[in-house]
């Protein structure tokens, strides 16, 4: 497990004391928590990156509703 320190000016510090407070979630928790999210972001840009290559080369192909529910 790696362990890291971050220094926080005063303002950050205190942000981060009030969704500390507001999560009711220690502080590191919340830091990790927002990891998790900013990583999820950049996975989903990575796709639709790659759908906007696709639709480019016109390799993109839709369905209606109605064909998705078929049996």
């Amino acid at each position: 497990m790696g362990v890291i320190s971050v220094r926080l000016n005063k303002d950050e510090d205190k942000r981060l004391k009030q969704l500390s407070e507001y999560f009711h979630a220690d502080r590191s928790t919340l830091i990790k928590k927002s990891l998790l999210e900013l990583y999820e972001n950049m996975k989903d840009i990575e796709i639709v990156d790659l759908f906007e290559k696709k639709e480019k080369r016109k390799k993109v192909s839709f369905v209606t509703a109605e064909e998705l529910l078929k049996d």
